[in-house]
C-alpha cells in the first residue's frame, strides 16, 4: 500500500502523476498495491504533485547524465533511474514485483497483451471525447466526440474485448481465469483498470457487453481481479481515486442512440 510522504527516505519507488485523477498513473499503483510493495505517490499531495509533473515536462529539462528527460507523466523514480511512459514502467517493474517470467519470452508475451489492451481500453476511451485535439476542452468538440464514442462503442470495443476473449481461451492462456500461464500477472491488473474505467465511461454499452455473454471470460477476470485481498483493500481506501476529468470520462449524451 502507499506511504505517506513522510516516509520517503525508507521508500524505493516513487510515483509521478497528476492529482485527483486515476489516469494512467493507476495502471502503476495496481501493481504496487497488488505486490503489497510501498511506494510514494506525490499525487497524493496536490501541492507537491503539480510543481513535480510541471518540472518533469518543463522545456528546460533536459534530464541528467543517466537519464533523458521525460515527455509527460507518469513516471517512476527508482533510485538513480528515473523512467516515463506507462508501459515501459509497467515492463521495468513487473519482474521486480513477481508478476511478469523473469526468464524467457514471458515478458514479451505479457506486453503485447498489455499494449493492446492499454491501445483499447485506455488511450481509444480518451479519445472519444478529445477526438481533434487533446488541448481542446470537450464542450468544443461535441459532434465528433458523438461520432467517435459511437464507432469506438459499436466497433473498436468489441473487437478489443474480442481479442482478449480469444487470449483467454487459448492454449497460453493456462489454467484459471488469468491471461497468461496459468497466474495472475501484471496483464491481468492492466485488464482490470481497463474494463473498470471503460464501465465508468460507458456504463450502459459494458453492461450490454457482459450480458451478451460473448465475453465472459473477460468479466470473470475482472471480477477475480476485483476480489484480490490487497485489490480489495485498495479499492474501498482513500488511495483509490474517484474517476472525474482524467483518461476515463462519463458524458451520458455520448452512449445516447448507440
Amino acid at each position: 500500500m502507499a506511504e505517506p510522504n513522510t516516509k520517503r527516505v525508507k521508500t524505493e519507488y516513487e510515483l509521478i502523476y497528476w492529482p485527483k485523477v486515476p489516469g494512467r498513473g493507476e495502471f502503476v499503483r495496481l501493481l504496487f498495491e497488488d505486490a503489497g510493495v510501498p511506494y510514494v505517490d506525490i499525487s497524493k499531495s496536490e501541492s507537491e504533485a503539480v510543481p513535480n509533473v510541471l518540472g518533469l515536462m518543463a522545456p528546460d529539462n533536459k534530464g541528467d547524465s543517466n537519464n533523458p528527460p521525460s515527455f509527460a507523466c507518469p513516471a517512476l523514480k527508482h533510485g538513480d533511474l528515473v523512467l516515463s511512459q506507462t508501459p515501459n514502467i509497467l515492463l521495468y517493474l513487473a519482474p521486480k514485483l513477481g508478476l511478469a517470467p523473469t526468464e524467457g519470452n514471458g515478458i514479451y508475451q505479457l506486453n503485447q497483451i498489455v499494449l493492446t489492451i492499454l491501445d483499447g481500453l485506455s488511450n481509444e476511451p480518451h479519445e472519444t471525447h478529445h477526438p481533434i485535439a487533446a488541448s481542446a476542452y470537450y464542450e468544443d468538440q461535441k459532434p465528433e466526440a458523438k461520432k467517435r464514442a459511437k464507432s469506438f462503442i459499436e466497433e473498436r470495443l468489441p473487437k478489443y474485448l474480442a481479442y482478449l476473449q480469444r487470449v483467454l481461451d487459448g492454449e497460453a492462456s493456462g489454467d484459471g481465469p488469468w491471461l497468461y500461464g496459468g497466474k495472475l500477472t501484471y496483464a491481468d491488473l492492466v485488464l482490470f483498470q481497463g474494463i473498470d474505467g471503460t464501465q465508468f465511461a460507458f456504463p450502459k454499452s459494458m453492461n450490454k457487453m457482459r450480458a451478451s455473454g460473448k465475453y465472459d471470460g473477460v468479466f470473470r477476470l475482472y471480477d477475480a481481479v476485483k476480489e484480490r485481498p490487497n485489490i480489495k483493500a485498495y479499492l474501498t481506501s482513500d488511495r483509490r481515486c474517484a474517476y472525474s476529468d482524467g483518461i476515463w470520462r462519463q458524458y451520458p449524451e455520448l452512449e445516447d442512440e448507440n
